[in-house]
């Protein structure tokens, strides 16, 4: 074998390897190969003592993948790390390096951001080292993890119901919880507006005496009311010609709010569907990646993407709607390593490749291909009209908008509210006074803050400069998988563990679980990677505000109390309560230890039939591993059991019961006698 080529998914192996031709054999990793160990002071699997090195074990399950990699490694002439291209592809390509044994002088490392064959074989020309920098930012961000998630988590579970804690999830829970208490201690306002309301338009308004005017009464807006006639003059009429520029293309953050708010996806399932359209889609002819690399947080496009789509533009729309490309906003949490989300070429549209992709792929392959294509597009023009009425010194506004040129909304107007709202001709009319048909007072209460939804929490975070973009579905995933948090309406709710857990860990790790400390380990993290620090000692700084912290949370913080059930323990007359165990919840006598004493939990049975055996009665069972059966109650007596659900009828063959599946009876004996 001449080259080898490790890639993480099995997905992009048959792809690649085509692209790249006879001398090349690709292999998957799977993913990672291994991870820390579990040894060490508090099973962390780092020296806390040795500048935090890290102990790795191989990944369970994978040593058949290791042992054929490492025969692959020696069979080969030179190697190929092709992982993803952000900092926990590096780490993965510095594992294999270093977990298959492979030489410094026989290996190189490619990154791509699209699986295209272009693409491919420039990378393949450009083969670098592995980024030292880039491997400690990601091992600096595992160790951190690893040693607030195992130590707060066990922390959490020994004072509180909770189940886990962590550097970057209990921030994002603490929003929620914040968020919640906001709007419960929100107390509405009443205010008024007041409107006219005339043949073909409405008026606001908006001043008295040119002094912009607020009505926080009844009486204030009776009071005006009285004062108002059906006549107004016509002040003044303005046009203006405005632009209205398209949106950026898409960022991970961006893209899981824009596909929650159209498609109602959640963002682990954008980033699944995403990871797919990235790895390959076999279409007619070939296979290819439909779009380029799916974490990013840059809006940044390349020279040869733009060109190609303005030729496009061009020729599907005319040289009067070819735009020009967004720049990034240079922020401190912004990385801008890779591109933006964009279909790998702006030919494949998403009419011509929808027969080869799922209904949801085909949706959020539409949108990407459309907000990449839109953001390249010329300005829409927008006129804006206004007309300013008079009646007695009080100043009512209209407003009103035609759109003169759609310029981006050519194909960005399914996503994106562009509806003309025509005001009158003013200078056409005969007289500078106008009649109204109606003017009212309308009640308005002032609102807080929405819930957090998937997409406005994740705009959140990204705008603290918290969490990274390969992590946001992850966050929502572990708030959602320990209950701290219940969806409804598509909206955050707190539950009573995360707000307890939240509250614990504020009276104790204030200084650490907060939104700029949070923030500011994003930072280091990244200066980590361009070498500007180095990563040990941020951990050991890390650690020295960490260990005393925990150390008095553990001997100070109280015990949540368990609830009881309102019944007496019957060996000591304790209230008994319930409390939580590995296998779920129990109840138990509130004065362990010195009382053990645990109620025996009556299983509801479900009896079903007669048994056709003995006297018994035929109920519902599940197996160990949880498959349910159906079995006769005097067990092992009798060992009388079915697969499918009896219906209580008996065969009139050979007197066995008939059973149901799928809707249709038969008898499971008689069955397996004609079969044989």
């Amino acid at each position: 074998m001449k080259n080898l080529v490790i890639v993480e998914s099995p997905s992009k192996s048959k792809t690649i390897e085509k692209y790249l031709g006879k001398d090349y054999k690709v292999l998957s990793s799977k993913g990672h190969i291994r991870d820390l160990s579990t040894t060490g002071k508090y099973g962390l699997g780092v020296d806390l003592e040795n500048n935090f090195k890290p102990s790795y074990i191989n990944v369970k399950g994978k040593s058949k993948d290791i042992a054929a990699l490492k025969k692959a490694v020696k069979e080969c002439d030179y190697c190929y790390l092709a992982t993803d291209p952000d900092r926990e592809g590096e780490a993965i390509s510095w594992h294999l390096k270093d977990a298959l044994g492979i030489k410094e002088d026989k290996y190189g490392r490619v990154v791509f951001n699209e699986i295209t064959e272009p693409a491919i074989k420039e990378s393949f020309k450009k083969p670098r080292k592995i980024d030292e920098d880039l491997v400690h930012s990601q091992e600096s961000r595992r160790i951190l993890d690893r040693i607030i998630g195992f130590r707060l988590s066990k922390l959490m579970q020994r004072k509180t119901d909770g189940k886990s804690a962590g550097r970057v999830q209990s921030v994002a829970l603490k929003l929620i919880v914040d968020r919640e208490r906001e709007i419960n201690a929100f107390i509405p306002k009443q205010y008024f507006t007041i409107e006219a309301d005339f043949v073909d338009f409405k008026a606001e308004l908006e001043k008295y005496r040119g002094k912009k005017i607020e009505i926080n009464s009844v009486v204030e807006a009776d009071e005006i009311l009285s004062k108002l006639s059906n006549a107004f003059k016509i002040e003044n009429i303005e046009k203006k010609l405005k632009n209205k520029q398209s949106k950026p293309p898409f960022t991970t953050s961006t893209l899981t709010q824009m596909a929650s708010s159209k498609l109602g996806f959640s963002a682990s399932k954008t980033m699944s569907i995403a990871q797919k359209l990235y790895e390959g889609i076999s279409l007619e002819n070939e296979t290819v990646g439909l779009i380029s690399y799916m974490r990013t947080d840059s809006i940044r496009l390349s020279d040869i993407f733009i060109n190609e789509t303005k030729k496009y533009i061009e020729s599907n729309y005319g040289k009067e709607y070819i735009g020009y490309a967004k720049e990034s906003k240079k922020k401190e949490n912004i990385q801008d390593a890779h591109e933006a989300i964009r279909p790998t070429s702006i030919l494949r549209s998403p009419s011509l490749v929808k027969k080869y992709l799922s209904t949801d792929e085909y949706k959020l392959y539409n949108l990407i291909y459309i907000r990449a294509i839109s953001s390249l597009m010329a300005d829409a023009k927008v006129e804006a009209s206004s007309v300013t009425l008079e009646n007695s010194e009080y100043q009512f506004k209209a407003t009103g908008q035609i759109y003169v040129f759609d310029g981006y909304l050519k194909t960005y107007k399914d996503f994106e509210d562009a509806e003309d709202m025509i005001l009158p001709d003013f200078e056409k009319y005969n007289s500078n006074v106008i009649v109204s048909k109606e003017i009212k007072k309308i009640e308005h209460f002032t609102e807080p803050k929405p819930r957090f939804t998937e997409a406005s929490l994740i705009k959140e975070l990204e705008s603290l400069g918290i969490g990274r973009p390969s992590t946001y579905a992850k966050i929502i995933s572990v708030l959602k998988e320990r209950e701290y948090v219940e969806i409804k309406d598509k909206k955050f709710f707190p539950t009573g563990t995360g707000e307890t857990v939240t509250d614990k860990l504020q009276e104790f790790f204030s200084e650490i679980i907060n939104v700029n400390y949070t923030a500011n380990m994003e930072t280091e993290l990244d200066e980590i990677a361009e070498g500007k620090l180095v990563w040990y000692e941020v951990l050991d700084k890390f650690y020295k505000d960490f260990d005393p912290l925990l150390t008095i949370a553990f001997k100070n913080m109280e015990k949540d109390a368990p609830e009881e059930t309102g019944e007496i323990c019957p060996n000591c007359n304790s209230p008994l309560v319930i409390r939580k165990g590995k296998y779920g919840q129990f109840t138990a006598c509130s004065n362990y230890p010195e009382c053990k004493y645990i109620k025996k939990e009556e299983k509801q049975i479900n009896e079903i039939c007669s048994c056709p055996k003995c006297e018994g009665t035929i109920i519902e069972k599940k197996t160990k591993k949880g498959k349910m059966f159906y079995g006769c109650s005097n067990y092992p007596k009798c060992s009388y059991a079915l697969w499918d659900k009896p219906t209580g009828e008996i065969c009139p063959i050979c007197n066995e019961l008939i059973v149901e599946k799928k809707d249709k009876k038969y008898c499971p004996n008689c069955t397996q006698k004609q079969n044989s």
